[in-house]
């Protein structure tokens, strides 16, 4: 079954992920603002990997001293995607 999440964040310069998750597997991942460059490379990194793979490898990168950034913040979606 797919899911569509759409996750607004907090404390970075991105404003919104959506993610496609599918039978436990990130489908796609689409980040509104932020760096361009590395949005684009953090989601195709992600794209084709099991939704508990991706959590530790992103949770808890910090950016610029934030306590958080974008890879973080898909971290936090995808954790509340489990949880659902």
């Amino acid at each position: 079954m797919e899911k569509t999440i759409t996750y607004k964040t907090h404390g970075v310069c991105s404003r919104q992920i959506d993610i496609v998750i599918e039978d436990g597997i990130v489908k796609s991942v689409h980040f509104v603002g932020g760096c361009n460059g590395n949005t684009q490379g953090v989601a195709a990194l992600a794209a084709g990997r099991k939704v508990e793979e991706l959590i530790p490898l992103l949770d808890g990168i910090n950016c610029g001293g934030k306590g958080t950034s974008c890879p973080d913040q898909l971290a936090k979606a995808l954790k509340e995607a489990l949880a659902e």
